[in-house]
């Protein structure tokens, strides 16, 4: 009788952990932007080693302080228990009887992305690394982005609230901790008030509009002379006659094409400062084509955080920016 009991309650609780004949995975953790490596000391501590914390220790575009694409953290195949598995970003590297590059979801936890790579040496799988390198970094990359578009898509706030995106036919997930500075119908300035630094004050902001689709070919070229146009038309300093937005003059933003929602775009990153004054900080900007409509919906992203690392604010702007759909 005590047999038959003792087997009801596993079943009963095997069945409250699955649904659709599959187990119900547990929640990922990790910090934002960091994998966990998984291979031997003698690998990490060698060449190895070196060419992944050189790859993934790549400084971001655009940031005052020094701060790496994705962080890393290492633990050999030994630890590699199941506690290590809710990682969610994990790169397992190391030999195998053949060389190997794939990627899962949702193995271990939720949401997780795991990379594997597998040589049939130590020189194999270096090589194996270099050859997949870029791909790696934008798996884990697009990963973060989808999973904090998917955090921000639980809070996020109303587009119909906003006359501007009302009037421009456009939608954004924009989490609710962002207030409202300028809504004309034609430009959007939203902002969310950051506690960082010394002063405990920051912000990060978000700017929306749209400009004519004058000559495609010459977007790129004049992302800069209309962000500082419109930084003078709407974002003032603390003296509104002599102070307003303007790129860093000592910095050269750094504009490439990318795909937004499978729209053509260009990203540009570089730093703000504000003329006549000591403010300054990080930008992101989409330039997104809209052949349909013969315009270029613009979304600038830009974070004002004294005294701490900006990395995370911007990441959190660019998974809005990215966000953009067109009605």
């Amino acid at each position: 009788m005590k047999k038959i009991v003792a087997i009801c309650i596993l079943f009963a609780l095997l069945s409250a952990c699955q649904g659709n004949d599959k187990f119900v995975l547990r929640g990922s953790i990790g910090t934002l932007n960091k994998v966990m490596v998984v291979t031997k000391a003698s690998n990490w501590n060698g060449d190895l080693g070196t060419i992944i914390r050189n790859s993934f220790g790549e400084l971001v575009v655009g940031l005052p302080q020094p701060e790496p694409v994705l962080k890393v953290s290492q633990i050999a195949p030994a630890g590699f228990n199941s506690m290590m598995k809710i990682n969610r970003n994990i790169l397992v590297i190391g030999t195998a009887d053949k060389d190997e590059f794939y990627v899962k979801q949702n193995i271990y936890a939720k949401p997780q992305t795991i990379v594997y790579i597998y040589g049939k040496d130590n020189a194999s799988a270096i090589a194996m690394f270099k050859k997949n390198e870029e791909k790696i970094i934008q798996t884990f990359l697009e990963s973060e982005i989808k999973n904090t578009q998917n955090i921000f898509t639980n809070r996020r706030i109303n587009n119909a609230n906003y006359k501007t995106l009302n009037s421009l036919n456009i939608d954004f997930t924009i989490p609710d901790n962002f207030r409202t500075v300028e809504d004309t119908g034609n430009f959007l300035w939203l902002r969310q008030h950051l506690k960082s630094g010394i002063a405990k004050t920051g912000s990060n902001n978000i700017l929306i509009y749209a400009i004519p689709l004058k000559d495609e070919t010459k977007v790129a070229e004049n992302i800069v002379a209309v962000r500082d146009s419109i930084g003078e038309a709407h974002i003032p300093g603390s003296d509104q006659e002599t102070m307003h937005m303007i790129t860093e003059e000592a910095y050269t933003p750094y504009t490439q094409e990318t795909i937004v929602n499978g729209t053509k775009a260009f990203e540009t990153r570089g730093k703000w400062e504000v003329k006549n004054d000591f403010m300054a900080g990080p930008f992101i900007n989409y330039s997104v084509i809209d052949k349909k409509n013969n315009r270029v919906i613009v979304f600038e992203g830009f974070t004002y955080a004294p005294s701490v690392n900006k990395r995370a604010f911007l990441f959190e702007l660019e998974a809005i920016g990215k966000s953009l759909k067109i009605n």
